[in-house]
């Protein structure tokens, strides 16, 4: 053992014993954090352009990566080669979260309503041979067939039988892999549809999205092998004033009809936050997926850090004991920065969170509150601000055999100078 290793292990005692003092149990905590699984998405990767062409690149369907930082990944392989060194700096076993345009096409033009679980089988066998399990989208955007801003919803009904195949075939293989993996696949369908400008019109195209959804969720799959989660948004690029699926939509369809409703932390009006609406849709809703994202202003998809927002949602669904009820898949993507960096800060901080969330003396908060002694449940909960998490979580690292604290920065830069600047 090295001496930074004494280090970690000697702050970690210190910190156990602070907490012990609380009647938290860091190793308790610990144990639990590793039995969740985070959805990596391969998305920020290649930044969202997929790979059903040698040029595929995100166009039409109301969202979009900005920036070109050099190295993205140009097809499957480096996209896996990616993904499983970004991994390889996070504590824990996680998930890969797919979307129908990184399917294995061979060279060949497959349209979407064409596509199928061959296009995947590669993915399965690599989840399997590297411990992991997958989720699957449905990818409505980047087509012809959406750019008149409708898809599910559309008037048109050759648009709509577009996609509601393509949406079939997606749940299709989200099923497969469930199947194939041993795990309960996340099949998620987000669809951009909506108008730049007020629309006369907003009735009859919530209508057909309904009646849309009606008929792709008329063929069950077993819950064993997916299940579904529809997402709602505030507004997209060109859905500035409409957007047919909004989040009381889906959450009224999600109520009915037996989905997860997806609560994206970014599709929201800035001064939302994700946390409140989690305990309050667990009341009527056996599982939720939350998307751990970032919004800036009118952009809903910045790199997650350690914000205010994040540790609420996190410690929300602690306190509502709803861990095994709330599926986590992070959804971001910025072609700004090295990517690999971008996965690894997104998922250490939302772990971190976690972890912060699971160190709370839930129950010393929740006794005071029952006393209506909330002098000193506000003060109990601002001071665990200082409490030393950094020690616990340095000590998770070092068990996980991932780098701690910064170190992780210089292998992902080296990676960087060897494989990524390689590219062009």
């Amino acid at each position: 053992m090295c001496m930074m290793d004494n280090v970690v292990e000697a702050a970690y005692s210190l910190a156990g014993e602070r907490y012990h003092e609380l009647g938290v149990d860091t190793g308790a905590a610990l144990k639990r954090l590793a039995d969740i699984s985070i959805s990596l998405h391969c998305w920020q990767g290649d930044d969202v352009g997929g790979f059903e062409t040698p040029d595929a690149s995100l166009s039409c369907g109301g969202i979009q990566a900005t920036g070109n930082h050099p190295g993205k990944a140009r097809n499957v392989d480096e996209l896996r080669q990616d993904m499983l060194k970004a991994l390889s700096l996070i504590p824990g076993r996680h998930r890969v979260n797919l979307h129908a345009i990184y399917g294995e096409f061979g060279g060949r033009r497959v349209d979407r309503d064409q596509v199928d679980t061959e296009h995947f089988s590669g993915w399965v066998d690599w989840a399997a041979a590297n411990g992991l399990k997958l989720d699957m989208n449905g990818t409505f955007f980047s087509h012809p067939m959406a750019e008149t801003g409708y898809t599910l919803s559309s008037k048109d009904a050759g648009v709509r039988s577009f996609w509601i195949e393509h949406a079939g075939r997606c749940r299709q293989i989200a099923a497969f892999m469930g199947s194939k993996l041993g795990s309960t696949a996340i099949h998620n369908l987000w669809v951009p549809d909506g108008s730049k400008d007020l629309p006369a019109d907003r009735f009859s195209h919530r209508r057909l999205l309904k009646e849309s959804l009606d008929t792709i969720y008329a063929v069950r799959h077993s819950d064993n092998e997916m299940k579904d989660a529809v997402e709602g948004k505030l507004f997209g690029i060109g859905s500035e004033a409409f957007v047919v699926g909004s989040h009381e939509f889906y959450m009224g369809y999600a109520l009915a009809n037996g989905k997860l409703p997806c609560l994206d932390a970014g599709h929201f009006h800035p001064t939302e936050t994700v946390a409140d609406k989690i305990s309050a849709l667990l009341q009527f809703c056996p599982e939720l997926l939350v998307h751990v994202s970032r919004g800036v202003r009118w952009d809903s998809d910045h790199v997650v850090i350690q914000s205010d927002d994040l540790l609420a949602a996190m410690q929300e669904i602690v306190r509502a004991d709803a861990l095994e009820r709330v599926h986590l898949a992070l959804d971001y993507f910025d072609a700004s920065i090295n990517r690999i960096g971008a996965y690894v800060i997104g998922m250490r901080a939302t772990l971190k969170a976690l972890l912060a969330a699971l160190l709370e003396p839930t129950r010393q908060l929740t006794a005071l509150e029952e006393k209506n002694d909330n002098f000193a449940r506000l003060a109990l909960m601002d001071e665990m601000r200082n409490m030393p998490l950094g020690a616990v979580w340095d000590y998770y690292c070092l068990q996980a055999g991932v780098p701690i604290g910064t170190d992780w920065l210089e292998d992902a830069g080296r990676y960087e100078s060897e494989v990524l600047s390689g590219r062009g």
